[in-house]
């Protein structure tokens, strides 16, 4: 048997198991920041322990998702603004689960390259225990993969998971009625659905991504990284002062396809565009594609990230609640009988 001393590696083969205990250790800081009631075990085991009792339920019903960052993490990768993208990993998984009533709990990523890069790595880990502590989530173990051959040079693929609870009898949607009032929760941008089109965009307006954005100071490439917004502990303060029945959160399918999600057989919505103003990045992209009115509103969030259905009589109350959480608050219309969105005015 052959004494090994001229045998491949791992390492030659591509994989520095060095290079990723280096980054547990550098991002054992930034989980820590994350950590809240129910946490049992700290990073580094080979599974995470959340105590449910020690988060305070008695009775709970866990609810879970998953999600990604989709092809805006082309940009991120090709302009190297890394941070953001960890935001969007959390955002675009809690916002999900505070739509069924639950608050988030625990938080698990998974970062895959094909050679890992240890600095750019911490970056995107880092963001992502930053929207964790912003949405009151642990961040309690995850998984880094270095496949070389499966990812271009210096590319990058990301998924999060996210599982939270509340007590049982409390789920959402529950109680929507004809007459109930929508809150439309600004959004900071696009968010994170809907890129292969922006990309397309961008490269029909002739613009690089250092080139000054047209409408937000900042590079283009930086202003549209900008991430999505974190809705979760407004929207829980929502929940808990009562009168909301329903939460929708604007992604991919834009107002057109998610609202309906949340509304019972028999029942939809009118929406007045012209209760908002549609933000510069959504102006100058429909400008830039000449695209129609339903196309933008079945793509895009079009400046509305959340929205809330919410009985008449407590609409003024939670729209000052909501706005004294910091929220851009719009009155977009009415649940009404029937299917579907139906739309007056225009963008």
């Amino acid at each position: 048997m052959s004494d090994g001393k001229n045998g491949l590696t791992y390492a030659a083969a591509g994989v520095d198991i060095d290079a990723g205990n280096a980054l547990v250790e550098r991002i054992k800081p930034a989980a820590k920041r994350t950590n809240r009631a129910g946490v049992a075990s700290g990073l580094g085991g080979f599974g995470a322990l959340f105590d449910l009792k020690g988060a305070g339920y008695d009775d709970p019903i866990l609810v879970a998702a998953t999600d990604g960052v989709g092809t805006k993490l082309r940009i991120a990768i090709d302009t190297g603004h890394f941070e953001g993208v960890g935001i969007d990993l959390v955002a675009m998984c809690v916002n999900d689960l505070v739509c069924q009533g639950a608050e988030p709990l625990f938080f698990l990523d998974y970062f895959a390259t094909g050679k890992l890069e240890t600095e750019s790595a911490a970056r995107v880990i880092e963001g992502i225990a930053e929207g964790c502590v912003r949405s009151g989530c642990a961040l309690i173990g995850g998984e880094t993969a270095e496949m070389p051959g499966m990812y271009p040079a210096g590319d990058f693929d990301l998924a999060g998971f996210a599982v939270g609870a509340m007590e049982r009898g409390t789920a959402l949607p529950e109680g929507v009625v004809a007459g109930d009032v929508l809150l439309g929760l600004a959004s900071d941008g696009v968010h994170s659905n809907g890129y292969s089109l922006v990309r397309k965009l961008v490269e029909r307006s002739g613009l690089g991504w250092d080139a000054d954005c047209p409408w937000a100071d900042g590079s283009l490439g930086a202003v549209l990284l900008t991430p999505t917004r974190l809705y979760v502990k407004q929207a829980l303060a929502a929940i808990r002062a009562g009168g909301v029945h329903a939460l929708a959160h604007i992604t991919g399918g834009g107002l057109t396809e998610n609202l309906p999600r949340v509304l019972p057989e028999g029942l939809g919505a009118e929406i007045d565009l012209d209760g908002w103003e549609l933000p510069g990045v959504f102006q100058w992209m429909r400008g830039v594609g000449g695209i129609a009115q339903a196309e933008m509103l079945k793509t895009f969030n079009c400046g509305i990230g959340m929205i809330c259905v919410v009985s008449a009589g407590r609409a003024e109350a939670l729209e000052a609640l909501l706005a004294a959480e910091g929220e851009t608050v719009h009155r977009l219309g009415t649940v009404v009988p029937g299917e579907g969105v139906r739309y007056s005015g225009t963008l």
